[in-house]
């Protein structure tokens, strides 16, 4: 009989996680705390807290916090499993300052806030190839300001380079100045020699500028392979680049689904208007939350398109304008 009470039962989880161990809370039917209890972040750990969530009943939904990051590995063996998965978002300051803050009463309140449905939103699934895009476009991110560091280094050792060595380097370009520091020979033994220290750091520069560059082309091929494969239609359009068009997938991730209506999407986005009317005045102010990338995505699309709408009609069209001594190309 208590078996069947217990299968009966409908409970909610809550998750506050960590590097190495997750702590989870269980709530029963009345928003009631049932036990809390920690697991390690393995498949083990994770198979272990679903087994031990559904000792108290029918799980119903688990609310997690930091899916993108501690908790990645949790939200896929969730799903997979068949479990709804909640993400909880900013915790309520207001509970916290009265009650306090450690990993127990962190994984009460994300236990809390999915039974009652407040501060969740349904996380972005991290399994497909939005999730592969988004892991490129991190690497890529970080080799161009590694680039970009190592072209400042460049151009600051320079600067400070002995007078015989600055005057051969001075009225180069960018490229043909990597590319004869990246082909130097210096004497690696001399080192203690000032002007020798000098071609030794430049080269080494040159060659990992080079080097960053080659990297960076090759997962911008493969950035553009799978936004190709993603959204065809989307880069088919005018000023929308395949940068641009790999935030926008990233914002809506592998389950767009979970965003309800192109209202919603642009509040994701931060583009959405927000009332801010008082008494008599009636006025909307933008929105100034959401994924500020895909705001910044979206503003460069934008740009784009108005600058093109700016240029005279002809160059659209590509007919060259017929020009009189009295009259003046783009005219209206």
């Amino acid at each position: 009989m208590e078996a069947k009470d217990r299968m009966a039962r409908r409970v909610v989880g809550g998750v506050d996680t960590h590097k190495d161990l997750h702590v989870a809370a269980i709530v029963d039917a009345g928003d009631r705390i049932l036990e809390t209890r920690s697991f390690a972040t393995t498949r083990q750990g994770y198979r272990a807290m679903l087994a031990w969530m559904r000792s108290f009943g029918e799980l119903k939904r688990i609310g997690v916090e930091s899916t993108g990051s501690y908790g990645a590995g949790l939200l896929r063996y969730m799903q997979a499993a068949g479990i709804e998965v909640l993400e909880v978002t900013t915790p309520d300051r207001h509970d916290r300052r009265k009650r306090g803050k450690n990993d127990d009463l962190n994984a009460q309140n994300a236990a809390h806030a999915a039974f009652a449905g407040q501060r969740t939103v349904t996380p972005r699934s991290r399994d497909g190839m939005v999730e592969s895009l988004r892991v490129l476009k991190a690497c890529r991110k970080t080799g161009v300001n590694a680039r970009r560091i190592a072209l400042q280094m460049i151009q600051n050792t320079i600067i400070a380079a002995p007078d015989a060595l600055r005057d051969q380097l001075r009225s180069m370009t960018r490229m043909q100045l990597i590319r004869t520091l990246a082909a130097w020979c210096p004497d690696l033994t001399a080192y203690r020699d000032v002007e020798a220290a000098y071609r030794i750091s430049l080269k080494s520069l040159a060659r990992r500028y080079l080097e960053l560059h080659d990297e960076i082309a090759d997962l911008d091929m493969m950035i553009g392979a799978i936004v190709e494969d993603l959204a065809p239609e989307l880069i088919a359009r005018n000023s929308i680049g395949r940068t641009c068009a790999a935030q926008l997938l990233l914002t809506a991730g592998d389950n767009p689904e979970r965003l309800k209506s192109e209202a919603s999407f642009a509040a994701l986005c931060g583009v959405s208007p927000v009332p801010a009317s008082s008494g008599k005045t009636v006025r909307h102010r933008l929105n100034r939350g959401g994924d500020r990338a895909a705001n910044s995505a979206l503003h460069t699309s934008q740009s784009a398109v108005s600058g093109r709408m700016r240029r005279p009609r002809t160059m659209w069209s590509g007919v060259s304008p017929k020009v009189t001594p009295n009259s003046t190309p783009f005219a209206p």
